[in-house]
């Protein structure tokens, strides 16, 4: 600006200082007072809440504080768990900012022997083994309706005076620890924390059974263990059938158990609830260990009288569901101690990760689910809905006569004579998703009958009883010298029926979210040259093993015979086994150049991509800054000339 006239530079740089000013101006107030604008580029969307979860949490009206417990110091060494818990905290950091100030989050560093370790573990979160010096590492996330402090709570209502103060109980409620495993879920399982806390009180379940879910005080006999742990997380109400009409829509979920000749005015019932948008789980059974009734064995009929159906039901929805059928499979048969003798019971199965769908949230973390004497579903050929299996057999599985399985029950290894793998997967649960017709249309002409469902209305359906009792999941035991027995775990049953009922008691938009996918993105060009370079290891190996062949085998002919004295048969042989390590020498040197050449490309690729980003976005941005300097040069000059 040498050349300028002393006004001219003067304005110039006090344009420019204004500018500053005004830069710095605008950058502090939107920091401060106006929520960023933020932009999702990842592929999947990762980091843009679902419509559920907005919908969740825009339906937050009473205070929520959460607190994420992170053990900072304690996974140093833990690159994988502490990129997770970036994503969990701007995950949490976006609901945050979405919710206007009802949800506060605070970030706590749980070391030994603090405060905060102290607060973590008495909220409920499960620590793991394994940190740095031998500290445990917690991360996991509490939520309460309760502020932490006075303070906190003063805060919010000086910030927030208008806030609807209704009906509000005290809760906390956690995710004891985020598992990497379960990232696919890590929205869903956020979103359900939230939406439990801001319900006012516990969902509402109804259970229909004739069997002694509850126990039976009289006897002195205690409710099963499944039943317990819903009472402790939902409000259960027993069922009868007797005079019933209709479904209070006020159950949530409806838990149909071991149904047998119901009523006319049941069925109907259930059907107008299961149309209207109630959530039903249908538990049947072709031969149910657990009902008390005196087993009548009658060659006259097709079934026995511990099995249970849902015919009607089941036609009109599509469903196939033979009681006449259990489905054995050798691959999952479970071992039992029968007479002093150990043996496997091809009926009764435990189900691995293999045999649960990972895809769904109800299954995704569990590992094991025992079942006994089951049976399956299918699909009628005219069915409209969708059949998604939660849980099924082995290719390995057989089904047979439930007549068979009652006639084994002193040698269940019988079950095994003859057996012939029918090379499919059954279906043992399952949602059956899809819009459902009344199957009462007779009864179209009374007040309020609904002739057709949502278009994504939803039954769950479970082909086995006996699941649900405690013989096949946990069983009592005396910890730590107690004199009360505690239930102790070994399957998955318990956790599989409460992450189902839990599942359905949520709002649609609970719902409505699904597994997303994982922050963990692989570098898909690495891992082609990697292929690439297997391919070639592997043509070569090929190559080493036939040539290691053929010279073994030609040194047993060039071998002497015994008692016999060949120099030139030695001699000979030396040569072979020479040429022998010679060529492997060459092929070892061949692999080496293999790898080298994998690295080589691997560096190169990374080279590129750091020329990139470092060297050619910088250039061209100053490029395009030049060019666009000298266009603005050279047309000022003609405007002075000119």
């Amino acid at each position: 600006m040498r050349g300028l006239p002393l006004r001219r530079r003067t304005v110039l740089i006090s344009g420019l200082v204004a500018l500053i000013v005004a830069y710095c101006s605008v950058a502090l107030v939107t920091s401060r007072w106006l929520a960023p604008e933020r932009f999702d580029l990842t592929q999947d969307g990762l980091y843009t809440l679902s419509p559920g979860t907005r919908q969740i949490v825009d339906n937050v009206h009473h205070p929520l504080w959460l607190t994420l417990y992170f053990s900072q110091h304690a996974t140093k060494d833990m690159p994988q768990l502490r990129s997770y818990e970036q994503r969990v905290a701007e995950m949490l950091q976006e609901m945050v900012a979405r919710s206007h100030g009802r949800i506060r989050l605070q970030i706590a560093d749980p070391v030994p022997y603090s405060d905060d370790e102290a607060s973590a573990e008495g909220n409920g979160l499960t620590p793991v083994n394994g940190g740095s010096n031998g500290e445990r590492i917690f991360f996991g996330v509490v939520g309460t309706t309760r502020p932490p402090t006075n303070e906190a709570a003063a805060d919010y209502l000086a910030d927030y005076p208008q806030t609807k103060q209704g009906k509000q109980i005290d809760r906390t409620l956690s995710i004891p620890f985020f598992d990497l495993n379960r990232e696919t879920f890590l929205e869903y399982d956020v979103a359900k924390l939230l939406y439990q806390l801001s319900e006012p009180e516990k969902p509402r379940i109804g259970v229909m059974t004739d069997l002694p879910v509850m126990g039976d005080p009289a006897q002195g006999t205690q409710p099963w263990e499944v039943m317990s742990q819903l009472q402790r997380l939902f409000d259960v109400q027993m069922i009868h059938t007797d005079k019933l009409k209709r479904i209070d829509k006020s159950i949530q979920v409806l838990l149909l158990i071991h149904p047998k000749n119901l009523p006319a005015d049941v069925q109907y019932a259930l059907d107008q609830y299961v149309l209207g948008g109630g959530h039903l789980v249908v538990f049947v059974d072709p031969f149910s260990e657990s009902d008390p009734t005196p087993l009548v064995d009658d060659p006259t009929s097709a079934t026995n009288n511990h099995s249970s159906n849902l015919p009607r039901l089941f036609a009109d929805w599509g469903v196939s569901f033979n009681a006449d059928q259990v489905v054995l499979d050798r691959a999952r048969a479970l071992p039992i101690e029968l007479a002093g003798v150990n043996l496997a019971h091809p009926a009764m199965l435990g189900l691995g990760a293999s045999e649960l769908n990972r895809d769904d949230v109800i299954t995704a973390s569990l590992q094991r689910v025992n079942v006994s004497s089951s049976g399956h579903f299918d699909l009628l050929p005219d069915a409209n809905a969708r059949l998604i299996p939660l849980m099924q057999s082995t290719s390995d599985a057989e089904v047979v006569p439930t007549q068979r399985v009652i006639e084994a029950t002193t040698n269940p290894s019988s079950l095994l004579d003859g057996y012939q793998p029918q090379n499919q997967n059954y279906v043992i649960t399952a949602r059956l998703r899809g819009q459902f017709v009344s199957a009462f249309p007779e009864l179209a002409k009374q007040p309020g009958h609904i002739a057709k469902s949502a278009p994504n209305a939803e039954v769950i359906l479970v082909a086995d009883t006996d699941l649900l009792t405690d013989r096949l999941w946990v069983e009592a035991q005396n910890l730590f010298g107690l004199g009360q027995p505690m239930p102790s775990a070994f399957a998955n049953n318990g956790d599989f029926i409460s992450n189902m009922v839990d599942n359905l008691t949520g709002s649609s938009a609970l719902l409505s979210i699904r597994g997303r996918s994982t922050s963990q993105r692989p570098f898909t060009r690495v891992q082609a040259l990697r292929r690439a370079a297997d391919r070639k290891f592997l043509q070569k190996e090929r190559e080493l093993e036939g040539e290691l062949a053929d010279t073994k085998r030609r040194l047993e002919e060039l071998q002497p015979a015994k008692g016999t004295r060949d120099t030139s048969t030695s001699a000979e042989q030396k040569q072979e086994i020479e040429q022998f390590l010679q060529r492997q020498l060459e092929i070892s040197k061949e692999l080496r150049d293999v790898q080298h050449q994998l690295n080589a490309e691997i560096d190169a690729l990374g080279t590129r991509l750091k020329v990139i980003n470092i060297v050619m976005l910088p250039a061209l941005i100053t490029l395009v800054g030049l060019l666009y300097g000298w266009k603005r040069t050279r047309r000022n000059r003609r405007q002075r000339t000119g």
